[in-house]
């Protein structure tokens, strides 16, 4: 049995984020895309479009001494939606993060990535971390 299209397009997202691949991103996504970060961090909030996202991604690696991964642990989606359970390291002089996001997406019906929401399982420990 094959992988669902979206689930396709999702590892391929990841794959290119690990590589910055901004081109295969901004071909993946809507040019209005929306983008959730949540709690209280110096990324969190709400982004529009993918250079306001890169902007954010680029504070993220900034932060986290380019240390920053985010791997995929499982990978499910319809046409609608995605969800990802994502192991979220990176490392800040001294301090390191280790911990499980789930991340749910919105496609339109081209396939494109509409919409983003991060959902940290250890949201205090990762806004420590960031903070």
């Amino acid at each position: 049995m094959s992988d669902h299209p979206n689930v396709v397009r999702m590892r391929e997202g990841y794959e290119a984020f690990a590589k910055s691949d901004l081109a295969t991103l901004t071909e993946q996504w809507r040019p209005d895309i929306r983008w959730h970060e949540p709690g209280n961090t110096p990324i969190s909030g709400d982004y529009e479009g993918p250079q306001a996202v890169f902007a954010m991604f680029g504070r993220l690696m900034e932060m986290t001494e380019n240390s920053f991964r985010a791997d995929p642990v499982l990978l499910c989606a319809d046409d609608e939606h995605g969800t990802a359970l994502v192991r979220f390291t990176a490392h800040r002089g001294d301090r390191h993060l280790d911990t499980l996001v789930a991340q749910v997406v919105r496609f339109d019906g081209d396939g494109k990535l509409a919409e983003f929401w991060n959902a940290p399982t250890e949201q205090p420990l990762v806004e420590r971390f960031l903070a």
